[in-house]
């Protein structure tokens, strides 16, 4: 039931006072023109008023919401049968009263505001063509209760909607809370434990030499990785974003071994295999079901981070269009796979996002050789698209640009996308 659950008892106890009140109108008016009808009628309102108590909410179907409304609408039909022809032009309360409204209600909650006001539309239809066709003229109809069923159906949709929302936002700061607070704790017991066997085994290595140093190295890298993993705030999503064979190259542990990291038991679809010559070096980001309209891309960028890539990102989340921030995202791993198929083995690069005025900026760099002077014309020209499709041509589908700099000391690529509207 969740927070809906307040809304449907409010529910409950409107039509059940309705239902009494529209009981004490017939019991005063004698029962109208024939008491018999009036008393039937009062009688079908009392129990699917009952019916509406036992089902609502968990029964939500539309199924039982047009039999809320058909119910409603044919008990609001049979009032000129009980009061008489002479009621309607009289002005006399119709026999249902205020009892009209509790469909509109429901549907605001199960539907929101449009399906609130849908529901008014209908009743109000109703009521006025009850009221117009019985000789009244339509100028002189009173349309208080028209209006009073779509306000009531849009405001009350619109505050469960938004209710709705809160309950989710609230669930989800509380799992996030919950996963902080483990990662916590883990990270506690693996820099009581992990980390300081890693340290003591790279100062060791060191001292030694030999190939002890090289395992002492190793171990230094997989330290640097495993503290900045646990430094790392939690990422509300953990897409696929490790770029073709990029991690198997900058991981010199299983490069040194010539085994692909992921291939050990239980470790297959964590990392992919080494794209064919000439295909295109970015993945694919398919988005999730259910995705948020807007995404952090910080979260799809931490996942790049390795021992020898850095991710720097601010504090505060930097919001985008969840197929912008893919991406942007895919660009990025294709300029970190240019990295690992053009530059020497162990070349570091570096992530850095941020925000500047209306656009988000992400900027990759890296230490290797640079590319030289007309290098990427050339590709182009033999059909190798890698940055003008992957980078170039992502970013600017996404009405962004794509700054390309280059020298002996390195290359750094600036993408640059527009931020859009908050929603």
């Amino acid at each position: 039931m969740g927070i809906e659950g307040p809304f449907w008892r409010a529910i409950a106890v409107y039509r059940v006072a309705s239902l009494a009140y529209a009981a004490l109108f017939v019991l005063g008016a004698g029962g109208y023109a024939r008491p018999v009808v009036s008393w039937t009628v009062i009688g079908v309102m009392a129990a699917w008023t009952a019916v509406t108590l036992v089902r609502y909410p968990a029964t939500r179907r539309v199924p039982l919401l047009a039999a809320d409304l058909l119910v409603t609408v044919a008990c609001l039909l049979a009032t000129p049968y009980a009061q008489g022809p002479a009621a309607a032009a009289a002005g006399v309360m119709p026999l249902t009263a205020t009892w009209v409204a509790g469909p509109v209600l429901a549907y605001g909650v199960a539907g929101g505001r449009r399906a609130g006001a849908a529901a008014a539309a209908v009743m109000s239809a109703a009521d006025l063509w009850l009221r117009g066709g019985r000789g009244v003229e339509l100028a002189s109809l009173q349309v208080n209760g028209a209006v009073l069923m779509f306000l009531a159906g849009v405001v009350v949709g619109h505050v469960a909607r938004l209710a709705r929302e809160a309950e989710e936002r609230m669930r989800r700061a509380v799992l996030m809370e919950a996963a902080g607070r483990e990662r916590e704790r883990l990270a506690r017991g693996i820099h009581d434990s992990v980390l300081q066997v890693l340290a003591l085994v790279q100062r060791r290595g060191a001292e030694i030499g030999g190939e002890a140093a090289e395992l002492g190295r190793l171990a230094g890298e997989q330290e640097a990785a495993l503290r900045a993993l646990v430094q790392a705030p939690p990422i509300t999503q953990a897409p696929d974003l490790a770029p073709t064979g990029l991690r198997d190259r900058l991981r010199p542990a299983f490069a040194a071994r010539g085994t692909r990291a992921g291939s050990g038991p239980g470790s297959a679809g964590r990392l992919r295999r080494p794209a064919r010559p000439g295909a295109e070096p970015a993945p694919e980001f398919a988005p999730e079901p259910g995705a948020e309209p807007y995404a952090d891309l910080r979260d799809l960028l931490r996942p790049f981070g390795t021992a020898r890539v850095t991710v720097s990102a601010p504090a505060t989340p930097l919001p985008l269009p969840a197929a912008t921030a893919r991406e942007v995202a895919a660009a990025v791993g294709a300029a970190l796979d240019n990295v690992v198929r053009h530059c020497p083995e162990g070349t570091r690069a570096w992530i850095l996002a941020e925000e500047d005025d209306d656009a988000v900026v992400v900027t990759v760099r890296d230490e290797g050789p640079g590319i030289p002077d007309g290098r990427l014309e050339q590709a182009a020209r033999e059909g190798r698209m890698g940055v003008a499709r992957s980078i170039r041509g992502r970013v600017t589908d996404l009405g962004g640009t794509a700054a390309i700099t280059s020298s002996p000391s390195g290359t750094e690529i600036e993408l640059s996308v527009p931020a859009g509207e908050r929603a």
